[in-house]
């Protein structure tokens, strides 16, 4: 759902950006212009192979194509009328056009974005971008699980099943028959509905019995997903046969931490039994007592070498945890992240071939307003990389004076492109000052990165989610990061940092964030603790020890 979610993101403001295009305008006021038209046309098809999209057109009022970028093939657009498109007539009436459809022209699947040509404030014409749906159904056909995207009329028009393409999920009705033989959708003959049996389960999921073609009937445990703007269904099918086995997997290991648990209370009570013989001999005489005490101190060597060597295994291990902890919340916000960068990228492509076109009709001071923008995004890219670079790498294991304020500002800078794509305000105001406290840079940024997800992700599906962030100075230096949620319950506040402890549901995460987080700050001689805020929501607080800063030249190395 991201990654198409991200896909519509980028494509959707292209066909707006490539219609401010002087040319076009020019083509359009003068269709039959010879020299112009090739012109145009070789254009067009660049634009196509530098966004990746499969055909780019222009369209002037009447539906009518007048140049394309697939102008070399047999199945040009160009001589084609579209008034019969809803994305025509959605930017020919002034708005933005988008529609999934089979080329009534090529016969291939695609999804259509369409904007207005404007002569200053005039419409004179429709640029329309079209993307194959070919490379999301070759990244599903590598995974365990079925997907399906279906439209408002229940139609199957991307999935890596190419024998359900373009069948419906349920009987259409004769409205939906009509919109789809009107605007020529699909091949109306061609849609038959899947021999599918639904059975509603607990929460979103349900389980389905689905026919196919080849071979006996597959079970699948299924839950859907809306994109809203798009209007698309996204289903996914997973098959029941891996969930009963790991069902079973499950129910043997814990017979098997059963087991464990009750050796361990034999082991516990052979040793009480072996401990009171001990001290029965040792009543019988004195020189028994003496041999025992020696004993004894033999075996405490022996087990504090055990432990310290248990104690290196812990810290190795909770090392790993914390890189692992880090590359998840990477992981959570790998979408937004991407979209973050590619947004700016292919604004760069744009701004850079509108800086081209400029300096070819000697207009410098556009060209140069041009390649000032592209070097501030390239600034703003770069800015990213550097966050991700230094919350990526493998901390220090050392603590000391560290200086709080950049710290969180670089983990709200690294939580930016998720704050944005949930709609989540940050309200923090930072101190003129700045405040020095004992602790490690890397790791006190992924503890606050982590608070910050959290807060994030308990105020899901809130109209409006908002975050406050303070400082509070004294003689500790004290962090809060409070969330607008439903708050924690009484009965989970004291397991709240308990490793593998979570209140998300399955898949959402492991429980081991605010453990770690936990951890690190008391390595620091720090204290981390929640509770809830009397108006509503969670707070939890950091407090670490304020530390004397540390020279220029120091603090910088």
């Amino acid at each position: 759902v991201e990654g198409l979610k991200g896909s519509l993101r980028q494509y959707a403001p292209m066909p707006a950006l490539v219609a401010d295009r002087p040319i076009l305008i020019q083509l359009l006021k003068d269709p039959t212009n010879s020299g112009l038209l090739p012109y145009v046309n070789e254009q067009l098809r660049l634009t196509a192979l530098s966004l990746d999209a499969s055909d780019v057109y222009i369209m002037d009022m009447t539906g009518l194509t007048i140049a394309a970028s697939n102008y070399r093939e047999e199945t040009t657009f160009i001589g084609r009328n579209f008034t019969y498109r809803p994305y025509f007539t959605q930017a020919r009436d002034g708005g933005r056009g988008r529609f999934f459809a089979v080329g009534t022209t090529s016969g291939t699947r695609g999804y259509f974005f369409a904007a207005p040509i404007l002569d200053g404030t005039r419409i004179i014409g429709v640029i329309a971008f079209k993307i194959k749906p070919d490379r999301f159904e070759e990244a599903w056909g590598g995974g365990t699980h079925d997907i399906v995207v279906t439209d408002l009329n229940a139609v199957v028009f991307m999935s890596n099943r190419t024998e359900w393409l373009l069948r419906s999920t349920q009987p259409l009705s004769s409205a939906a028959r009509d919109w789809i033989e009107t605007t020529r959708q699909y091949p109306i003959d061609m849609i038959s509905p899947l021999s599918w049996q639904q059975t509603a389960l607990q929460d979103e999921f349900s389980l389905v019995k689905a026919a196919t073609r080849e071979g006996p009937t597959s079970e699948y445990v299924v839950t859907s997903s809306r994109i809203y703007d798009a209007g698309w269904d996204v289903t996914v099918l997973a098959p029941t046969g891996p969930a009963r086995t790991q069902a079973f997997i499950a129910a043997t290991l814990l017979v098997l931490l059963l087991l464990l648990a009750g050796l361990a209370v034999a082991v516990v009570l052979q040793r009480r039994a072996r401990l009171a013989e001990r001290l029965e001999a040792q009543r019988a005489t004195q020189g028994l007592l003496e041999r025992r005490v020696e004993e004894r101190t033999a075996s405490l060597r022996i087990e504090i070498e055990e432990r310290r060597a248990a104690e290196a295994r812990l810290r190795q291990t909770q090392a790993e945890l914390v890189q692992a902890g880090k590359l998840a919340a990477l992981g959570q916000m790998s979408a937004a992240l991407s979209h973050e960068i590619n947004q700016p990228l292919a604004a760069i492509k744009s701004y850079a071939d509108n800086a081209a076109t400029y300096l070819d009709r000697d207009r410098t001071a556009e060209a140069r307003g041009n390649i000032e923008t592209i070097s501030s995004m390239v600034d703003r890219v770069a800015a990213i990389a550097g966050h991700l670079r230094n919350f990526a790498r493998r901390p220090k294991e050392y603590a000391g004076p560290v200086e709080l304020l950049p710290i969180i500002n670089a983990a709200i800078d690294l939580m930016e492109p998720r704050l944005r794509a949930t709609g989540t305000s940050v309200v923090y105001v930072p101190p003129h000052k700045p405040l020095w406290v004992t602790g490690g840079q890397v790791r006190l940024q992924q503890v606050i990165v982590n608070l910050l997800s959290n807060a994030v992700d308990a105020m899901e599906g809130q109209p409006a989610p908002r975050i406050k962030v303070q400082l509070h100075t004294g003689p500790t230096t004290r962090l809060t990061v409070r969330d607008h949620g439903p708050g924690l319950a009484q009965e989970t506040l004291p397991q709240v940092f308990d490793p593998f402890f979570t209140t998300k549901p399955p898949g959402k995460g492991l429980g081991l964030g605010l453990s770690i987080s936990y951890n690190m700050v008391r390595d620091f001689g720090g204290r981390l603790h929640a509770e809830n805020h009397p108006e509503g929501g969670a707070v939890f607080t950091l407090e670490l020890a304020a530390s004397p800063p540390l020279a220029q030249d120091t603090a910088a190395e």
